[in-house]
């Protein structure tokens, strides 16, 4: 998922995304080793960083308002 898409979500919905996003990198990684997908793992990485930096970055620009 790209950066634009995720700051167009609500603060509800970024913890959601992170969770699912979270759950789906936990059953990949731990399926049979043969079966696991390295762009699947590297992408829900990257998904779970970004939304977690955009929580952080609005959590920081309410706080210094």
């Amino acid at each position: 998922m790209k950066y634009i898409d995720i700051a167009k979500k609500s603060m509800s919905e970024l913890e959601e995304l992170v969770l699912a996003t979270r759950e789906e990198l936990r059953a990949e990684r731990f399926k049979d080793r043969f079966s696991t997908k390295a762009s699947i793992i590297r992408q829900a990485k990257l998904t779970i960083a970004r939304a977690l930096t955009e929580m952080n970055v609005r959590t920081n620009r309410s706080d210094t308002k």
